[in-house]
């Protein structure tokens, strides 16, 4: 397999050269243009943030990349799925509370911000990919129906695949709320007896009437769940979760082939940027966020998305360490920060596996401007 390029840009600038105008040198070189077609819809897909947390991308980043979509005659707008969990980001209404809170309003991104998978993560498309693991991936609409997409991912720890890039950005990201379930458990929700008061509310908007009351606590019948997660979002009390799948593996091959469905189509029309800046040890869905493994890195961009994750991890691993991190362990460059802030978590499952599906590959060129 020949070897991608990867661009990289540090963060160095100069009163000639501020950080925007050199990451618009490093879109030239990588050539983003390429993949954006005049007059086409074109999905900007990033993390807005849940809400207490400080370590996702800046909104005037965004901007950047809005204006020179624009600038090329396509309509670019962001957008994101919702959560499966419940927090500030499980609804499409708190989810752009959220995002307007985190700096994502119009008068600073300069884009409508779209939450692709409707009200309540129910608005999907069925994309067809007939992989080992996911046949029919459920994919959130509105990132479906768009021509092109950008991914612009915030590259940082994550609890169950090691790192956070472009790949968990689109395979777990542009995922519903029915899409994420099928990558996160084999089973329906499971319901918390001591938490659960009776009150019926699952029980009135389950689309697949799969939930009763019994002894005025709900009961989910695993035959009639349709995977949807809705029910989860609905209880006020908390008292319905994902019985999450164990197997990190299974969880990653999912995703990555989630990855494969989410770029169906769009192959020629697809771009990925990953920001290695702010690297938090966990995913930017919690609700704070601990201080960066390692100092901030630069921005890297590709056209595949493989290549682009293998790139980020390496330069992140060729840092020394942050003493004032949650790092015990692998201080030293060359030193693997993300096994050693998860050391149960193998994170090369998804790129060797999207290698293997042929969506990309781990070999690279990386060229630095």
């Amino acid at each position: 397999m020949t070897a991608s390029k990867v661009y990289f840009s540090d963060l160095r600038t100069s009163f000639k050269e501020n950080i925007f105008i050199k990451l618009n040198r490093l879109l030239d070189e990588a050539a983003m243009d390429d993949a954006v077609a005049e007059r086409s819809l074109v999905a900007i897909k990033l993390h807005f943030g849940e809400k207490g947390n400080s370590a996702f991308i800046r909104p005037n980043f965004l901007r950047t990349i809005v204006d020179r979509v624009e600038g090329l005659g396509a309509n670019p707008f962001l957008t994101d799925a919702n959560t499966l969990y419940a927090g500030t980001r499980g609804n499409s209404v708190s989810h752009l509370h959220t995002a307007v809170s985190n700096g994502f309003a119009y008068s600073v991104v300069k884009a409508p911000v779209i939450i692709a998978d409707g009200i309540r993560g129910a608005s999907f498309k069925t994309v067809k990919i007939d992989q080992a693991f996911i046949q029919t991936a459920y994919i959130a609409r509105d990132i479906a129906e768009a021509d092109g997409l950008i991914s612009v991912a915030h590259f940082k720890g994550h609890e169950l695949t090691g790192f956070g890039g472009t790949i968990k950005n689109l395979g777990m990201g542009c995922a519903s709320r029915k899409g994420k379930m099928a990558q996160h458990s084999d089973v329906s929700p499971k319901v918390k007896k001591k938490k659960c008061v009776g009150c019926g509310d699952c029980v009135r908007h389950c689309a697949g009437k799969a939930i009763s009351l019994k002894e005025k606590k709900a009961s989910i019948d695993p035959e009639k769940c349709v995977g949807c997660g809705e029910c989860i979002l609905i209880c006020p009390n908390g008292a319905i979760d994902v019985s999450w799948n164990a197997d990190i593996t299974l969880m990653q091959k999912k995703m990555t082939e989630y990855t494969l469905a989410v770029l169906k189509g769009k192959e020629k029309n697809s771009f990925f940027i990953n920001f290695l800046t702010n690297i938090s040890p966990a995913c930017d869905c919690c609700g704070h966020s601990d201080a960066p493994i390692v100092h901030d890195v630069g921005i890297v961009a590709s056209k595949d998305p493989v290549a682009i994750d293998q790139a980020s991890a390496d330069l992140v691993n060729q840092q020394t360490g942050a003493a004032a991190s949650c790092l015990k362990e692998g201080l030293k460059p060359g030193e693997d920060k993300f096994r050693a802030v998860y050391p149960k978590v193998d994170w090369t499952i998804q790129l060797d596996h999207g290698e293997n599906i042929g969506l990309g590959s781990r070999k690279y060129e990386l060229i630095t401007i």
